[in-house]
């Protein structure tokens, strides 16, 4: 095994596929958070090796450490993968501008990952990793865990507070 040299953007998306097949009881193999990603099957691998020995997975490679995760994602994630909203641009709405935020925040600033299908105007906010707009079309549980992600990276105090319930309900609670 390499050695850890550190988190890299696209473990995030991959821990919290892992949370959205694990909400929906779904069985699953890395092949499938693979083309479900959109990530090279090596690449998830050697994510999941990182994941391991970060804490954040146990050692079968199948079981989030979810308190480790929510910790990360609420107290590191915004100093190890910064996002300054850019230009407006087309794509699909993410951070307080995207389910489950959008129902509890009220803002005139929309926030979107860029992509040239999407439906909506707003700041572009790089996703976590190239692939991810596609599969948040059809996982409507990695779109949130995502977009709340996104909320905790580039959204103001009271913005940051809403994600970090949200993502404690999504990760930790029923979440249903």
């Amino acid at each position: 095994m390499k050695k850890h040299t550190g988190m890299r953007p696209q473990d995030i998306p991959i821990l919290l596929k892992i949370i959205a097949y694990n909400r929906r009881n779904e069985e699953w193999q890395m092949k499938n958070l693979a083309f479900h990603l959109g990530i090279s099957q090596s690449e998830v691998s050697e994510s999941l090796n990182r994941s391991m020995e970060a804490g954040l997975i146990d050692e079968s490679k199948k079981t989030v450490n979810r308190l480790a995760l929510v910790e990360f994602l609420i107290h590191g994630l915004k100093y190890v993968f910064p996002q300054k909203p850019g230009a407006i641009t087309r794509g699909v709405k993410t951070a307080h501008s995207a389910p489950p935020l959008d129902k509890m925040i009220s803002s005139d600033t929309i926030y979107v990952w860029p992509d040239a299908y999407g439906q909506d105007k707003g700041q572009a906010v790089e996703p976590l990793y190239p692939t991810l707009v596609q599969p948040c079309r059809v996982d409507d549980d990695l779109y949130q865990l995502l977009a709340l992600v996104d909320a905790m990276r580039v959204g103001k105090a009271r913005e940051q507070a809403l994600a970090k319930q949200e993502i404690e309900r999504l990760i930790l609670g029923d979440g249903k």
